[in-house]
């Protein structure tokens, strides 16, 4: 009687186990989605994907259904299925006509279906791109091992914030495959970005065929040597190998073709009528001088530039006429940017024109440039993108600015009616240092880190609302002098892109940073997945020396939760038994600090190092006029008497100070009266970027002994160093008050980068001795 009850009760487990359906052995990943939907909400249940499923598709949105099934069938290897009528067990694009926004979708997964609802096909491949982050990362290599995965019921209802949402790559001074061109987009294309804009010609390289002009292939699209190191590296070097190409117009048709598939619009660059001296090279007479010159090979702003005579003119709209059709956008981008009047000054021809047209000046002279073309572009059914600088002079009528000077084009811009596309050095220059740390690899200069892209508003403050509905939104620039192939434009690319994803995405409302860095860490999985060299900084500790409660403190952050901080103060490196960093750390005097981040078992990211130099001026009052430029800001005027010097190497991180034509005054304040004996600080000297150590400094001091004020004036030493230290040597004094007087180099002379502009003044750490 037990056996038979026994083997009753194995039978009955054997139909119970027979009667579940077959689970996958993975449990689901938690979708940590980039860019964050506006209304993203998780729900219990799985929904079970596998080669049972069945896939439909409302007739409008058939084509994101068959890239749905594309992507399926190579990262899994199975198609869906397509003629099963079942509601249930499937994935379904439903065209939507009640959802407002024209790339707004909703997302359900649902224990018994998938539904992507959209007004549009390209709504719905957003949609979809949301869906493809809740498969695991390894996906995207195909070397997922289960044919089966579970994936984590939610609701998502989304539309991006901007119209505009844009990235930009520089392909004249250095060339990239077409394979990588391509990459590229698809890059952009996951990241819900919708805009490629294709920088293809510049003074160092012609990079697009045009048939009608075959030296522009021959001579212009080639180079003879190119640049070593950085520009502000004396004296220059030069490789001395030949570099260059181009891409054919059939190459240029299968990128367009593979970006609309990804419902990505590609801009080209043509630029005129500054940054031309390859096209001059190829064709002499473009030029105000006729002279024969050769494609640029080192970086900057040339002084050859397009004439505006007939000849220029004809030249200018045939070869729009073989680039124009082969972008089916309305938009071209034609430059209009960093364009030196010294030819045009010298230029008999131009003067006539300046006259026989009314023009004011030059920069009246480049409106009417840009206005002629502008019309020529319009009546092709295209509309013209420009750089600010098409503002100078008087804005051509239809013209869309790309403002990169800062907000003030953009506000002038929207504030006279004409559409504007953000794009300023301070917040969208990913060819800029994006960590202080030693390690990073060469870069133009500046210091854009993650975070900082990440607080980017595009809508200036200055614009009402009204004014606000001009600003289509934003994009990154990626300009190539120091980024010599694909690796390095991965790397300067990302994770900043992303940030500049969810910025023109997403509402801020829905923004945070750390929750940002935290999806962001999940995100890098899927960029191993795909072979993309991103940088990893999310393991850097932010440093800072503060005043706190009258004393000086080490205050470090990192921006990964759960993660822990470990230093030392004694010179080396920190590890898993180092000290943990739980507050404030004060500072007893000169010392350096080593910290890093760790988890559990070992060290994440590199070490973070801080060396403070405790001297008299440490922690007094100091007050800054002007006040440092808001680019270059720093860390403020305290900044200027903190302990900390910046880098011998870039001038954009956080301890050295901008000043853009201005004369600095500074004045320092102490307590107590301090007998010194020097003042020293340092000048970052960077011509080609517009920098200039100061010719002059003074100071003055009241000798508290005898209240006598005294008056010191310095000449700066002349040099094409980079770094210009500057010490006045103090007869031993006792004083309560010092102010140091800077005046700025004034303008920049003819034949320098920035010609005609005021220099920058950059100052480091004030040493009081």
């Amino acid at each position: 009687m037990r056996n038979n009850i026994f083997f009753k009760f194995v039978i009955f487990l054997c139909l119970i186990a027979c009667s579940k359906p077959q689970q996958s052995t993975k449990p689901p990943i938690r979708p940590h989605i980039i860019p964050i939907p506006n209304d993203f909400n998780l729900q219990k249940g799985v929904f079970l994907f596998n080669d049972k499923v069945a896939l439909h598709s409302d007739n409008e949105l058939n084509s994101v259904a068959t890239i749905f099934n594309e992507y399926i069938k190579e990262k899994l290897g199975y198609e869906l299925i397509t003629d099963n009528i079942s509601d249930k067990n499937s994935i379904s694009f439903i065209h939507d006509k009640t959802i407002e926004s024209e790339e707004g979708y909703e997302l359900v997964v649902d224990t018994s279906k998938i539904t992507i609802k959209a007004k549009t096909a390209k709504g719905a491949f957003y949609g979809f791109q949301t869906l493809r982050q809740f498969f695991p990362p390894t996906l995207e290599n195909k070397t997922f091992p289960n044919k089966e995965i579970q994936l984590q019921n939610a609701i998502a209802k989304d539309a991006p914030r901007f119209v505009y949402r844009g990235m930009h790559l520089d392909v004249s001074r250095h060339f990239y495959s077409v394979d990588f061109i391509k990459k590229y987009i698809d890059l952009l294309s996951q990241l819900k970005m919708n805009t490629f804009h294709w920088h293809l010609t510049d003074d160092q390289g012609w990079r697009i065929e045009i048939k009608q002009y075959p030296e522009l292939q021959k001579v212009a699209a080639f180079r003879d040597e190119t640049l070593i190191g950085h520009y502000n590296d004396t004296p220059h070097q030069f490789d001395g190998k030949k570099y260059g190409g181009f891409y054919t117009q059939e190459e240029v048709k299968d990128v367009v073709k593979y970006a609309s598939e990804r419902f990505v619009t590609v801009i080209p660059e043509i630029e005129m009528p500054g940054h031309s001296q390859a096209a001059i090279s190829a064709y002499p007479s473009l030029g105000c001088t006729g002279e024969n010159i050769k494609t640029a090979t080192k970086w900057g702003v040339f002084e050859d530039i397009y004439c505006p005579k007939e000849e220029t003119f004809t030249f200018l709209e045939n070869v729009l006429d073989e680039v124009m059709p082969l972008f089916p956008g309305k938009y071209i981008h034609i430059g209009g940017d960093e364009a030196p009047k010294t030819r045009w000054k010298a230029c008999e021809h131009c003067q006539e024109l300046i006259k026989r047209e009314d023009l004011k000046d030059e920069h009246g002279l480049q409106s009417y440039f840009i206005a002629r073309m502008e019309k020529y572009i319009n009546s092709k059914g295209k509309q013209i993108i420009g750089w600010d600088e098409i503002l100078e002079g008087g804005l051509a009528p239809n013209a869309t600015v790309m403002s990169w000077r800062g907000m003030n084009g953009a506000i002038e811009a929207a504030k006279s009616g004409h559409n504007v596309i953000m794009t300023p050095t301070s917040h969208a220059y990913f060819d800029y240092y994006q960590s202080d740390g030693e390690g990073e690899p060469l870069a133009i200069g500046g210091f854009l880190p993650l975070e900082k892209v990440y607080s980017f508003n595009p809508i200036p403050k200055e614009l009402t609302e009204e004014e606000a509905k001009y600003v289509l939104g934003a994009q990154g620039n990626i300009w190539t002098e120091y980024i010599p192939n694909a690796e390095k434009v991965e790397y300067m690319m990302f994770p900043r892109i992303i940030a500049m994803a969810e910025v023109t995405w997403s509402n801020p409302y829905r923004r945070d940073y750390q929750d940002f860095t935290y999806r962001l860490s999940h995100y890098h999985k899927r960029l191993d997945a795909q072979n993309v060299n991103y940088a990893n900084h999310l393991y850097e500790i932010k440093g800072d020396v503060a005043k706190r409660n009258n004393k000086m403190v080490f205050d470090l952050q990192t921006m990964i939760r759960d993660k822990t901080i470990r230093y030392t103060t004694d010179n080396s490196s920190p590890t898993l038994t180092s000290t943990k960093y739980t507050s404030y750390l004060p500072i007893e005097g000169s010392t350096v600090l080593k910290a890093a981040v760790f988890d559990e078992k070992e060290k994440l990211g590199r070490d973070f190092t801080i060396t403070f130099n405790k001297h008299k001026a440490v922690g007094a009052k100091i007050t800054l006029e002007p006040k440092a430029h808001k680019v270059y800001a720093g860390s403020g005027k305290e900044g200027l008497i903190n302990g900390v010097s910046g880098s011998n190497t870039r001038f954009g991180d956080k301890e050295w100070l901008g000043f853009w034509g201005k004369d600095v005054t500074i004045t320092i304040e102490f307590d107590q009266p301090k007998t010194i004996s020097s003042v020293s600080t340092r000048f970052y000297n960077a011509n080609g970027q517009w920098i200039y150590a100061p010719r002059e400094i003074g100071i003055s001091y009241v000798n508290e002994e005898d209240g006598r004020t005294l008056h010191q004036i310095n000449q700066v030493a002349t040099s094409e160093a980079k770094l210009i230290p500057h010490t006045f040597k103090i007869e031993e004094i006792t004083t309560k008050h010092i102010e140091i007087f800077i005046p700025n180099y004034g303008t920049i002379p003819d034949g320098k980068q920035g010609a005609g502009n005021k220099g920058w003044t950059f100052l480091d750490e004030i040493v009081v001795k």
